[in-house]
């Protein structure tokens, strides 16, 4: 495995010389996420994150009815990191588990903080991954709160068409908050358009 998908992920996040980008990605390490792995189980501290180079991973709880709710989907070319927990070194509530096969390259929160201090262009590439994860998060939110079913289920298929081929519909069901009944009819009339 090259590092070439990292590298170019980061230099669109923060553009930077080619060797600045080697520099920053020089503490993350190929790590192969087999299907139905976990790298972040509940009541654990996160203490790595991922970048996906290929592969889906989802994050997910249990409501007080003890059913799974995926919370996130990590297609290629994101992070799959419990936040919280990985800056603030507190338990993880949710799980993220692989639902293909995934070759990531991962680095220790450790390797994250000595970098943070030491490449400055690594303090300001993390600073402004996190304001986009923490803009999709609350993006999301609105939407939930907003925007009908029909419009989630429109938008999640023209951002990531592949989850639709790799990733379990009661997974999507769930993280567009809706039945899978309601899914199905969604998808049906959505074929029908």
């Amino acid at each position: 495995m090259t590092k070439d998908k990292l590298i170019q992920f980061i230099r669109e996040i923060l553009p930077m010389s080619p060797s600045r980008a080697e520099q920053v990605a020089a503490k993350f390490q190929p790590v192969k996420v087999d299907k139905n792995a976990y790298i972040l189980k509940a009541g654990a501290v996160c203490n790595a994150s991922y970048f996906i180079e290929q592969g889906i991973m989802r994050a997910y709880i249990y409501d007080l009815e003890g059913n799974e709710v995926t919370t996130a989907l990590y297609p290629s070319n994101t992070y799959a990191s419990e936040l919280l927990s990985f800056f603030k070194r507190t338990s993880a509530r949710e799980y993220i588990q692989a639902i293909t096969d995934c070759l990531t390259w991962s680095i220790s929160y450790e390797d994250m903080q000595e970098s943070f201090h030491t490449i400055p262009e690594f303090r300001e590439y993390g600073r402004l991954n996190i304001v986009s994860q923490y803009s999709l998060l609350k993006e999301r939110m609105l939407s939930n709160l907003q925007e009908t079913a029909e419009k989630r289920y429109d938008d999640l298929i023209h951002a990531h068409p592949e989850l639709l081929q790799q990733v379990p519909l009661k997974y999507i069901a769930s993280y567009l908050g809706i039945a899978d009944t309601s899914l199905s009819r969604i998808r049906a009339a959505y074929s029908k358009k």
